[in-house]
């Protein structure tokens, strides 16, 4: 047990990792593309194409951590260590470049999956919701550490320096995970139940993956489409920064919120504030565009948005029991990552016309809003809970 952290801390690096290897190239696209001898199209994919193998592997790479999670985890650190240091081989070829993006794409779901099931293996129930907070927050961390290293590395010493920097890192986390796994797990892992033919018998689940469509599809919209939008309004200048407060702030939420929602029974109305700011943040940008203005609505909204993810995971975990947690996390994530394609898309020809794009996201948040009010309420949570306890261990919530 006293060890718990250690192994958490060592996921965290490899996780972070994944996304910082996922987002090398995004705040730098127009400078890497010279160097890549390749259009700023191209090396936009270099990042694009994440989504969409996580789309694909979502829910195998789940049922593999469910059914061998040591297994499927020191594969998913392998891939991301090795993927960071292929980069190195050709730093100034980007079909070599796309290939090893696409090796830490693949295993990126592996690492991200586990989130759960690593929790309910090596930390104790009252400290779950703690451990998948801050697991969630190394995702926000390693954002955070490319948007800000990528340039200054790339300025300091070009393409070499930042892909040696950054495939360092990817190794380190893969290798401390690798070592952390040696310690056995404080508490039974039973083998994974069902077929994953679960799904269509799981409510819950659904209406949390529709939250995770909006919620990380709207996140992932502001993200790619914030600043033209501002600029209409001749506020670009500031997207930026926006959005870098945005994340610091969700990694507070993340790393603050989900114990507090999880000891109080809070799931439910914090998800549905979550969705309702969006919704009244989307309207509060498109009726004025003052920093101090945007500072308060894009602030509290990074805070309630980001924080959803983990109390979500972490409802997911409550809700299926032991030996369905990769599953679990796979369809979540797999939901989210969806909606971050197909959001970012839909507002694609809306940007030119700021009102439609702001309208339409809050058309999306008010749908999400609709989703959270079908949530089962604080007493009703309360119930299932009770009966899944007289269950015995391993007993899920119906």
């Amino acid at each position: 047990m006293r060890g718990r952290w250690a192994i958490l801390a060592a996921y965290g690096l490899l996780a972070a990792a994944t996304q910082m290897l996922w987002i090398t190239f995004a705040p730098i696209t127009t400078q890497v593309a010279p160097a890549l001898h390749a259009s700023v199209a191209a090396v936009g994919n270099l990042a694009a194409i994440f989504p969409l193998i996580y789309v694909v592997l979502a829910l195998p790479t789940g049922r593999w951590l469910d059914r061998n999670f040591d297994q499927a985890l020191r594969t998913g650190a392998v891939l991301t260590g090795a993927g960071g240091l292929l980069r190195l081989i050709a730093p100034h070829i980007f079909l070599w470049q796309l290939l090893a993006q696409v090796v830490v794409a693949v295993g990126q779901p592996l690492v991200l999956n586990g989130i759960t099931k690593l929790t309910a293996r090596y930390f104790p129930a009252q400290e779950r919701a703690v451990a998948i907070g801050l697991g969630t927050v190394s995702l926000f961390v390693g954002i955070m550490i490319a948007m800000a290293l990528g340039p200054v590395l790339f300025a300091a010493g070009g393409l070499e320096l930042l892909l040696v920097v950054e495939g360092l890192i990817g190794a380190a986390g893969a290798a401390a995970l690798g070592l952390a796994l040696v310690r056995p797990p404080a508490f039974s892992d039973p083998p994974s139940e069902g077929t994953g033919m679960w799904l269509p018998k799981e409510p819950l689940l659904w209406k949390l993956g529709a939250l995770l469509f909006v919620g990380m599809g709207i996140y992932n919209a502001f993200a790619t489409w914030l600043q033209p939008i501002l600029a209409h309004f001749g506020a670009g200048a500031l997207a930026g920064d926006l959005l870098a407060l945005m994340t610091l702030t969700g990694i507070v939420g993340a790393g603050v919120l989900p114990p507090i929602v999880a000891q109080r029974g809070w799931r439910r109305p914090i998800l549905t504030l979550a969705v309702a700011w969006t919704l009244l943040t989307a309207l509060a940008i498109d009726w004025q565009q003052g920093t101090a203005w945007l500072v308060v609505w894009l602030g509290i909204e990074g805070l309630l948005l980001l924080a959803s993810l983990p109390i979500v995971l972490d409802w997911s975990e409550v809700h299926v029991g032991s030996g369905q947690q990769g599953r679990a996390v796979g369809f979540l994530m797999l939901a989210g990552n969806l909606g971050g394609f197909v959001l970012v898309v839909a507002l694609t020809p809306l940007v030119a016309a700021p009102h439609l794009a702001l309208g339409f996201v809050a058309a999306v948040a008010f749908l999400g809003l609709c989703v959270a009010w079908l949530l089962p309420k604080r007493q009703d949570l309360a119930a299932h809970l009770q009966a899944a306890l007289s269950e015995g261990p391993g007993g899920g919530i119906s």
